[in-house]
Order: structure tokens, then C-alpha cells, then sequence
């Protein structure tokens, strides 16, 4: 990570001064599409556990723990290569089978429940989550599938994008059939009539941006509502036998899908849907086959991301693995290399990290003092996640993997851990809410605020330098993890976080007048990041503005912090801040991300939030003429 700072360039562009000699040398590998801060820590601790995992699957490394055990007997068939060779396209002929045997919706209606628990695709979707308006409570949530193409936007008339695509979509499913033992014919068939109906459920499903407004989330119909959608499934009987129960309120995140169910499963449509299901299936299963199988259904990915090439079959094992067993490979990763003192000291920081917001809050002189008690009561309630879980979620206890002396495929294993993973989520139904329940693996380096659950939650991963040292200064680690750990803060206040109350209810706890300011600040960061030019496109203020919202109120709270500290070094701290940012992306994955990612890019983020601040100013000596500077007037200040 260690390059040259030229600060003389500090007032031209921050984010170019710290990383400009890193991004002159600076390679994405070939098999990435991506590389810098975040990448590079997910790489190194990639390969730190793929050396861990080849000596327990020598026998010189010992499971700690029955699950460790079922995960080495997995991992042992990712990488049994030969197996996979010799087992061809056999292992996905009954999921096909399943589907080519339909002749009618009833013949999909008479099994639409185990269907569902054995993971094969439907053109709806069902999962659980705390009742927005309960959180104590699991609810069933209803939505639309999701896409061929990234994205509804994708599907407009005329969209570029989409015309170079769809054909290398087109072109790797026929290659997948024919892999699959179909011939051309009949593929194209398929695959035509497949696209046809994706593009009848396009208009109907939520855009990114859209979907990034939480609240137009909630949208509580009847048991009866949702099964009268479409009078050829029997979506009530499925949904009863899921959950073993009669739910009286399903959340509709997307009610406008719902009300065009009728429509798109018509007689005509039946055709359409069911080579729709071939299409998901095949695409969805094929990483789990040959060689052949993998390397062509990564094609897509890598068009859309601007990747060289695919992943390794090594790596691509290691992945399949550590995906199935996430927590079980994250408890590992989290006792070993993490360990409970550092733990301790984290949260205490974040600890920390929550007072200066509460003083902030206090010192506050926009918001009333309801709604100032409300936010600190929210702030007293917040739950705090640091490291790695205190226990392996019961889940994973269940995982007993069929080896392939018995018989086992990794296919079959992966639809048998589908499916017990599908039960175990549907039984949550009505249900009590785990608040203390892990998403992210501890291995993962990232960070994540839950807003039904009103939890900061901080992954061993990213707890380590840049963001993170004993070495680094405290400005240093206030402008890495202090700015990640108050950005999470920062959600529980963002456009969708502030919508929801201090146990996660989606209940309005602010003054109409107090909301009707905080909106006019919020559109202050929209109009801030909307239309800056960026990899030939334009950033989306509305689909990013929850996310610099948190990241304004996040490095605003960490320079708090860092000024109280006895060693304060401003300059430490903007230049970490810049630091943590740094990334070399392909073009190809910043214009997929400027379509459908909620983060701002990287550089903007670095560059945009510290131009809010007084202290970057007088810190660098910034003044009018420079292309930093920013006027007081425009500032945009919110936490």
C-alpha cells in the first residue's frame, strides 16, 4: 500500500495526489475487475486461507469443530476436478427434467412448494425478514425475480448497453444447452422464448433506484391479495406449506409486480415462462459442473465487469466453498487471525465512535429537542457487532455432506444444502427476530448497518490496515475505520435509515418540521452528486444518496474524534481517508456500477465529502481559485 503523497497537489485533487503514484503501477489482475484498498485485503486473506485450507485437506491442519469437519469433506469435492469431468452435464438432468415435464401452471401449482424449497426458480420471489412495522417479529415478503440484465433501465428502448449484452447473454445460454446435451434448434427456441418473457417482466420490477428508496418498501397485503395475483398457481397453498401457518399480512416491496402477475402467466405465456425457468436453471447451475460448464457461464459476468479472464478452478473451488460454509469459514478466520483483544479494542471504539455522535447530536442546532431524544434513544439501542459471532449459527450443523465415495456430486450437495437452507428460513416465519444473527461472514471486508434490526456490524476483514493498526496514528485509524465505523452510525440517520425507529420499526419519529429539514438536506447531497461525469457516464444523486449521506455524517464524526485525541494530525487523517478509497477499476464495471450500485465511485467519494469540511480547508491551506475548494455557502453539512 505505501506509494508517495504529493501534497503539493492536495489542492487539485486529493484523491489524486495520495493514489496518483499507486494508480500509475497499480495492475487489475486478469482475473479481476478490480483492484486497490478493499480488493487487495480480500486477495491477501484469500490466500492466506486457501494455504490454511490445502493443509486441512493434506491432514495437517485438524477440523476444531464438527462443522470445520462436513466443510473439509465439502471443500475435499469443489476441487475433486476429475468428478466433475467424469460426472459431465448428469447432475443437472433431474432439476431439467423437472421443468420439461411441466405441461401446464397446474403442474407447477400441484408441487409449487417443495419447488421453491428445492431452489429452482419462479417468476416471484419469497423470503423472510423482521416485519418492518413489528421487528421483533420474522414476516414473509413478497417481490418479483430478478433479471436476465442487470437492470430494468437496461430494458428501455434504444439502450446501448443492452444491445451488446443481450446477444453475449444470447450467445453463452446457447452454448450452455448444447453443453447440457440439447441441440441448436431446440436451444434457440428456448432461449428466444425465454428473453421474450424477461422482457415482459422488465416494466414491472423496481429499478435500482427504485428499489433504493426503503420507504415505498412497505406494502402489507392479505394472504388473499397476494394468492388472487394470478388465478394459475396456487400461491396460497405454497405459501401455507412454506411457512406452516396462515401468514394475515405479506410485505409487497414490489405491489406493481404483483398486480401485473395475472397478465404475464397467461395461457399464451406459458411456454414463455417455462423456457424462462429452463434459462435460469441451466445458467444458475452450470458453475457447479465441468470445467466447460464454469468457464462458459462466467462469460457474461466478465462482459459486464470487464474481467480477462475467469477465476482459477482453484479459486473458483475455494469460493464455492467458503460460500456454502460463510460463517463456519468466518468463525475460523475470526478466532484465528482476529482474536478476542482485538475484538474488545474495536468495540470499544465504536463505542467511542457512538458517544461523539450522541455529543454531536446534542450539540445539534437544526433539530428539535424531540426529535434529538428520539435519535439518541436510537443511538442508546443500537446493537454492536464486532469481529467474528460468539457461536456458529445453528444452521450450519445441518450441512452432512455425501461424499463422492458415496455417491455424492457437488451439485447434489449444493441442492441438498439449498433446501435445508430454504427450510430453515421459511421456519423463521412468526418467529422471534435474532438481532444477534451475522450476515456477513467474518471474513468479509466490508461493514453493514441493518435497519430493521437497528445493528452496526463490523467483520474481522476489514479490521486491519489501512483501516485499522496498532502502528497507525489515531488520525490515522479515525480517517479509516473511525470514518467506516461512524458511516455505519450514520445510516441508522441516512434518507432510509431515519425512517425507522430504535428497535428497527419502520415508525415516523421525527417533527413534521424537523422531516421536512432533514429533507432539504438530503436533496442538498442529491443535487451535490447528481450528473458529475464520471467513466463516461453520470453519477445517479438519488440512487447514491443514502450512502453519501453516511459517508458525510461518518468522516464529519471521525474528524470530531480525531481532534480529541493528544496526537491529532489532520493531515494523517485526510490523507487515510483518501487512502482507504484507492481503486483501478475497468471501465466496464464503473458503468455497471454507476447504473446499479448505491456507493458513489471511489475517487468522488474520497474527493466530494472532504470539501464539506472547514478543517480540509485550513488543513491544506485550500482557498478560492483551487480546484478543491468548495464556497462555505455550498457546503453540504447534515450529521
Amino acid at each position: 500500500m505505501a506509494n508517495t503523497i504529493d501534497e503539493t497537489k492536495i489542492k487539485t485533487d486529493l484523491y489524486d495526489a495520495v493514489n496518483g503514484d499507486w494508480l500509475k503501477t497499480a495492475v487489475i489482475p486478469a482475473d479481476h475487475s478490480t483492484t486497490g484498498g478493499f480488493t487487495d485485503l480480500a486477495d491477501n486473506i484469500e490466500k492466506t486461507l486457501m494455504s490454511d485450507f490445502d493443509e486441512l485437506l493434506k491432514g495437517n491442519l485438524q477440523p476444531t469443530n464438527p462443522e470445520q469437519t462436513e466443510f473439509k469433506k465439502f471443500y475435499a469435492l469443489t476441487t475433486n476436478f476429475a468428478k466433475r469431468e467424469k460426472d459431465g452435464a448428469a447432475p443437472l438432468k433431474p432439476f431439467i427434467d423437472r421443468i420439461t415435464k411441466l405441461t401446464n401452471y397446474q403442474d407447477l401449482s400441484d408441487q409449487l412448494a417443495d419447488w421453491i424449497l428445492t431452489g429452482l426458480p419462479t417468476p416471484f420471489s419469497f423470503d423472510i425478514d423482521s416485519d418492518m412495522k413489528n421487528s421483533t417479529t420474522y414476516a414473509l415478503f413478497a417481490s418479483g425475480p430478478s433479471l436476465f440484465l442487470p437492470d430494468k433501465t437496461y430494458y428501455a428502448e434504444g439502450n446501448q448497453a443492452a444491445a451488446q449484452l443481450m446477444p453475449i447473454f444470447t450467445d453463452i445460454m446457447t452454448q450452455l444447452f448444447k453443453l447440457a446435451g440439447y441441440g441448436d434448434d431446440e436451444a434457440k427456441t428456448i432461449i428466444d422464448q425465454a428473453e421474450q418473457f424477461d422482457r415482459l417482466i422488465a416494466p414491472h420490477v423496481k429499478s435500482a433506484e427504485e428499489g433504493a428508496d426503503y420507504s415505498k418498501m412497505y406494502n402489507p397485503r392479505s394472504l388473499d391479495d397476494i394468492a388472487g395475483s394470478t388465478d394459475k398457481l396456487d400461491l396460497k397453498a405454497a405459501i401455507m406449506t412454506l411457512v406452516k401457518g396462515t401468514p394475515d399480512v405479506i410485505i409487497t416491496p414490489e405491489p406493481a409486480y404483483f398486480d401485473a402477475l395475472n397478465d404475464l402467466l397467461t395461457d399464451a405465456n406459458f411456454p414463455l415462462m417455462k423456457s424462462w425457468l429452463l434459462v435460469k436453471t441451466v445458467s444458475g447451475l452450470s458453475s457447479y459442473l465441468t470445467e466447460d460448464f464454469r468457464q462458459t457461464s462466467t462469460i457474461f459476468g466478465r462482459a459486464l465487469s470487464g474481467r480477462k479472464e475467469a477465476r482459477s478452478q482453484e479459486k473458483a473451488a475455494y469460493d464455492l466453498a467458503t460460500g456454502v460454509f460463510d460463517q463456519v469459514v468466518g468463525d475460523y478466520y475470526g478466532r484465528k487471525y482476529f482474536g478476542e483483544a482485538a475484538k474488545k479494542d474495536v468495540h470499544n471504539m465504536v463505542v467511542k465512535m457512538v458517544n461523539v455522535y450522541k455529543k454531536r447530536l446534542a450539540n445539534n442546532t437544526w433539530l428539535g429537542k424531540a426529535t434529538r431524544d428520539k435519535a439518541v434513544l436510537k443511538l442508546d439501542k443500537l446493537g454492536i457487532q464486532v469481529g467474528y459471532p460468539d457461536t456458529i449459527t445453528p444452521l450450519y450443523s445441518k450441512f452432512k455432506v455425501t461424499t463422492a465415495e458415496d455417491g455424492g456430486s457437488l451439485l447434489s450437495n449444493i441442492m441438498t444444502f439449498t433446501r435445508i437452507r430454504n427450510e430453515d428460513e421459511f421456519s423463521k416465519w412468526n418467529q422471534p427476530v435474532d438481532r444477534t444473527r451475522w450476515e456477513m461472514s467474518a471474513n468479509t471486508v466490508n461493514a453493514y448497518f441493518h435497519p430493521f434490526h437497528n445493528i452496526i456490524v463490523f467483520p474481522a476483514a476489514i479490521l486491519q490496515a489501512p483501516f485499522y493498526s496498532l502502528n497507525q496514528s489515531s488520525s490515522e485509524n479515525f480517517g479509516g475505520i473511525g470514518a467506516v465505523i461512524a458511516h455505519e452510525i450514520s445510516h441508522a440517520f441516512d434518507n432510509n435509515g431515519s425512517l425507522f425507529d430504535e428497535y428497527g420499526n419502520l415508525n415516523n419519529w421525527w417533527t413534521e418540521e424537523d422531516n421536512a429539514h432533514f429533507k432539504d438536506l438530503a436533496q442538498n447531497m442529491i443535487d451535490e452528486f447528481d450528473g458529475l461525469p464520471y467513466a463516461g457516464q453520470k453519477v445517479n444523486g438519488k440512487l447514491t444518496v443514502s450512502e453519501n449521506i453516511a459517508d458525510g455524517g461518518g468522516l464529519s464524526c471521525a474528524l470530531e474524534a480525531a481532534k480529541g485525541e493528544p496526537d491529532v494530525d489532520l493531515k494523517a487523517f485526510f490523507i487515510n481517508w483518501a487512502t482507504i478509497w484507492r481503486s483501478k477499476a475497468t471501465k466496464e464495471r464503473e458503468q455497471l456500477l454507476l447504473s446499479i450500485d448505491v456507493h458513489s465511485p471511489a475517487k468522488l467519494r474520497a474527493n466530494v465529502q472532504v470539501q464539506n469540511l472547514d478543517d480540509f480547508f485550513s488543513t491544506f491551506d485550500v482557498v478560492e481559485g483551487d480546484a478543491m475548494y468548495k464556497a462555505p455557502a455550498d457546503r453540504v453539512k447534515i450529521w
